[in-house]
């Protein structure tokens, strides 16, 4: 097809397309940024939760842009309408807002955006892809298909006959790839439906070479398919839209799962056919776990593991920014020293570097992420905590925050306990086990446990208790509130000086600690608490004297 017929099919084809490349160069500039600035962009389509594999590919992208004075920008990639969900897009913008992580630019919430490189839903920008779809058919690159589905098939099945080592409509198998005007004219008149490809120039003897900036260089044979650019009903594939976008969105770098590297050819043609620059590619490492049955290291899997939604995740009621520091590790094997020297830092300070990423698959520890979120709760102040976990309990457990909001000040107290010092409290990891943790300061949530040490008698329990109920007073201090514990030791056997116990144990039945321990299990039900002092101070001289009395009169009831 010559010259003229392309610029006659063209228009045929898109008559209703005015606008030109030229017109969307000039809506679209190179962005005015430093020598060096990243623009990257998270493009998920609205297909359902936020997955843990796309916040570790959306902190990338964002750690990337800050790192260079770049820019993230989030785009929403919805051509695939059988897949969509009802307001996915706003399921995908909460889970970012959840983990501390903002765009530039793109969208912003449901119909809503911000930014001059718009619009940055797919859906509304049918007009460039088809502006540039017409360039391409003007310049012979690209043509329309009138293949049905059977006919589809039997072209795979003659392939496999033929033992072809490539699939695809490629070649002597690309059946309407010389169509001549006339043939298609008449076609269309005749109110056949088609789709649009691209027409490849590739060679399947040759191959490209391009260098990831993760995995290095990589070599590919050249892409010999003729892909869909658009589909029946004008809407772009996933190949064709993406090139027309990071080069009008000014993409400098393309950061994506290793899965698309297979496709890097074609879009590599694109860019080419296009006459754009081709950015930058950085695939990034699946994100893995260690399967629970056969111990094997796996992909996370949507319908196998909960954990791979970070819904979960604030289900639970970790704080935001222990996930967020969990996957930095992941990123940079060098994010622990630096967090370790810069404790008080955000973590977008860190010097982050795309080549320092592993090029192989990112394990998820479950037990490391936990350990990192202990650390990131002990650094909080109680009333941080108080705060955190009660914006968690009202979406997740009702009852648990109207019981913080009422006593507020015991909650606060409940949470002040052993936190702050050079060695704060490091036992809670997430807002889920503020119950279970806390459970002996709530008469509901109580559960006595009257189990002694092996050493210690029932009958010495019950006399320290007894013993204990006409000391204990609220307006003790502390010195006062231990001299009076350690009052209890000589009349019972006990000595109120550890050392000396450990110099002559069989002297004694034990030590000022297993006073303590009697004291502990009585109110608490527990052998490990954090200050008991407070502890007694917060529950209240009722509720620890009901509770003294009802230890004492159980281990009564053991000598009888």
């Amino acid at each position: 097809m010559n010259s003229m017929e392309c610029e006659k099919l063209a228009e045929l084809l898109f008559p209703e397309i005015t606008m030109t490349p030229e017109d969307l160069e000039e809506k679209y500039p190179p962005r005015n940024l430093k020598e060096g600035a990243r623009v990257t962009r998270f493009a998920p389509s609205p297909t359902g939760y936020l997955h843990v594999g796309g916040l570790f590919g959306a902190l990338t992208d964002y750690m990337t842009a800050k790192a260079s004075g770049g820019l993230m920008y989030l785009r929403i990639e919805d051509t695939d309408k059988k897949r969509e969900i009802a307001d996915g897009v706003s399921a995908i913008i909460e889970g970012f807002d959840n983990f501390g992580i903002e765009f530039d630019e793109g969208v912003t919430g449901l119909g809503t955006e911000s930014g001059a490189y718009g619009p940055y839903t797919q859906s509304q920008r049918v007009e460039i892809y088809q502006t540039i779809a017409k360039s391409l058919v003007q310049k012979g690159l690209a043509y329309p298909c009138f293949c049905t589905a059977d006919e589809l098939s039997a072209l795979r099945e003659q392939q496999e006959q033929d033992g072809a080592l490539i699939r695809g409509y490629f070649g002597k198998y690309a059946k309407c790839r010389d169509l001549t005007f006339e043939e298609i004219e008449e076609k269309i008149n005749n109110g056949m439906p088609y789709v649009l490809r691209f027409r490849s120039d590739g060679d399947e003897n040759k191959r490209i070479a391009f260098q990831d900036v993760i995995k290095g260089k990589i070599e590919m044979p050249e892409n010999i398919i003729d892909e869909v650019l658009l589909k029946s009903d004008g809407i772009p594939t996933y190949h064709f839209a993406h090139v027309c976008d990071d080069h009008f969105m000014r993409t400098t770098h393309v950061i994506r799962g290793e899965e698309w590297i297979s496709s890097v050819p074609k879009h590599i043609a694109l860019f080419k056919a296009c006459g754009y620059k081709t950015p930058k590619y950085a695939h990034t490492p699946q994100v893995m776990k260690i399967d629970e049955v056969d111990g094997t290291k796996r992909k996370f899997s949507k319908r196998k593991d909960p954990e791979a939604a970070v819904g979960y995740f604030i289900e639970r009621g970790y704080p935001k920014e222990a996930l967020t520091e969990y996957l930095m590790t992941l990123l940079n094997s060098d994010f622990e020293a630096w967090r370790t020297a810069n404790p008080d830092k955000h973590f977008s300070e860190f010097n982050f570097k795309l080549q320092k990423m592993s090029a192989s698959g990112a394990l998820f520890d479950l037990a490391k992420l936990t350990d990192i979120s202990k650390n990131c709760v002990a650094r909080m102040t109680a009333e941080e905590v108080y705060d955190r976990a009660l914006t968690w309990a009202k979406q997740f457990n009702p009852a648990y925050a109207e019981k913080l909001e009422n006593e507020k000040d015991k909650a606060i107290g409940m949470l002040s306990l052993d936190r702050g010092g050079k060695k704060p409290r490091k036992d809670l990891a997430k807002w889920d086990e503020l119950p279970e943790t806390f459970s002996y300061m709530y008469a509901d949530s109580y559960e006595p446990h009257f189990d002694l040490p092996e050493h210690v008698s029932p009958a010495d329990a019950a006399n320290i208790l007894d013993m204990y109920k006409d000391l204990w007073a609220m307006d003790d201090d502390k010195d006062t509130w231990f001299s009076k514990v350690k009052s209890l030791c000589e009349p019972n056997g006990f000595t109120p000086n550890v050392k000396e116990y450990k110099q002559n144990p069989d002297a004694f039945k034990g030590h000022v600690g297993d006073v303590s321990t009697v004291l502990r299990i009585a109110v608490t039900g527990r052998t490990m608490t954090p200050d008991l002092y407070v502890i007694l101070r917060l529950l209240g001289e009722e509720t620890v004297k009901a509770r003294l009395s009802e230890a004492s009169a159980y281990y009564k009831t053991l000598l009888a």
